[in-house]
């Protein structure tokens, strides 16, 4: 069994204490010092770790994209059919992990941002086209061609709109309604254009 290292542990300390302060603040106006703080850490740690607030929103954004894949795969591994696998694709983007309203308002922040930092912008691009590719392939099954596209726009900004209304949230969110809703509005997609 590996052995976990200190520098990880302090790392993923450091990323989930980026979440929380940016909730609070603001990705423009969080502070590096105030980003330790939450993680009971000093700024200089941050330098050491990321070299940057830039680097760090990097690394809290490669978190969260791979906490949405580790999401869907855990939901592939159970779906049998095309619309199983539609579902889990709409399910891990509202799972219990990720749709919190700390994690929504950090992915806000990181839509904000992304036009304007290089880094930040291709990791969107990425996530975006895995996003429409794993929508292509299972309306390929069950759509006509003429109106694919047209859905998978509609449940892509469905899932965004969701997101955005979630950041600004002021009360918890509730993932599972969330899934419920985001799996009748699925099925109400495809009844009309099938």
């Amino acid at each position: 069994m590996a052995r976990t290292r200190i520098r990880d542990i302090r790392h993923e300390e450091l990323i989930h204490a980026t979440v929380t302060a940016v909730h609070k603040r603001g990705y423009a106006a969080v502070t590096m010092a105030e980003i330790a703080a939450e993680a009971g850490a000093s700024a200089a740690s941050i330098n050491y770790y990321f070299g940057s607030k830039e680097k760090l929103m990097e690394a809290t954004m490669r978190r969260m994209l791979t906490m949405l894949k580790e999401a869907q795969l855990e939901r592939y591994a159970v779906a049998k059919t095309p619309l199983d696998r539609l579902m889990a694709v709409i399910d891990a983007n509202f799972s219990d992990r990720l749709f919190t309203l700390e994690q929504c308002a950090i992915w806000m922040q990181f839509w904000a941002n992304a036009p304007y930092v290089e880094s930040l912008s291709r990791l969107h691009r990425i996530n975006r086209a895995r996003v429409t590719s794993h929508f292509r392939a299972e309306l390929r099954s069950l759509l006509p061609d003429a109106h694919r596209e047209i859905v998978r726009e509609a449940l892509q900004s469905y899932m965004d709109g969701v997101w955005l209304e979630a950041a600004q949230a002021n009360e918890p969110l509730n993932p599972a309604a969330a899934r419920a809703e985001a799996r009748r509005f699925t099925r109400l997609m495809l009844e009309n254009a099938a």
